[in-house]
């Protein structure tokens, strides 16, 4: 055996640890929400689903873009999507966000309904997702998970977990701005230091 392969065959293991160290590291310290999503840059997959309130009533791709927007899902049995929807609402009525609420599988409607009822609704539109198709398209992991689309129904951005005020003001708002000033809308005064 040449040297150069035995050489190679010594340095296979220490290859091998460096890269599962590496990938160990990037686990430990890596941000948990952070999902990367193969919809990034894509538009938003077609759907056509029912109206969460009026079960008669269908919405389709056709109701996204046109504006920015946040597709924001959610369920009544999700305790973190309770924790979050104060701050939804605080989104609608101080910034005016434009929000699709798409309620995920696995919820009744009548639950979802009272759910709005109760704690308010942020949603322009709130789609009834009963099967969980159109989440398994978005790739969604699990309630909640919030997607910044863009005016031309591209996906900008993929937030898994709650949104708050630090995660608005960090990760989520800064697109969400970015895009509604690339559309010419205006951005209140006060978050415009997150895209300059």
């Amino acid at each position: 055996m040449n040297s150069k392969l035995r050489m190679a065959i010594l340095l296979l293991p220490l290859v091998f640890v460096v890269g599962l160290g590496i990938f160990l590291f990037k686990g430990l310290f890596g941000d948990p929400t952070r999902l990367d999503s193969a919809l990034i840059g894509r538009e938003v997959p077609s759907f056509e689903l029912p109206d969460l309130y009026q079960p008669d009533v269908t919405h389709n791709e056709s109701i996204v873009g046109g504006r920015p927007m946040l597709i924001n899902v959610w369920a009544t049995w999700c305790p973190t999507c309770y924790a979050e929807h104060t701050f939804l609402n605080q989104l609608l009525a101080e910034e005016d966000v434009y929000i699709i609420g798409l309620n995920y599988k696995d919820d009744s409607r009548g639950a979802a309904v009272r759910w709005l009822q109760e704690l308010g609704d942020p949603y322009a539109i709130s789609l009834f997702d009963f099967t969980g198709l159109l989440a398994l398209d978005l790739g969604v992991y699990g309630a909640p998970e919030t997607y910044v689309v863009d005016e031309n129904g591209i996906i900008r951005y993929r937030h898994v977990g709650d949104l708050n005020e630090r995660v608005w003001r960090n990760d989520v708002g800064p697109v969400y701005y970015r895009a509604m000033q690339e559309s010419g809308m205006p951005i209140p005064e006060h978050r415009r230091e997150l895209i300059e």
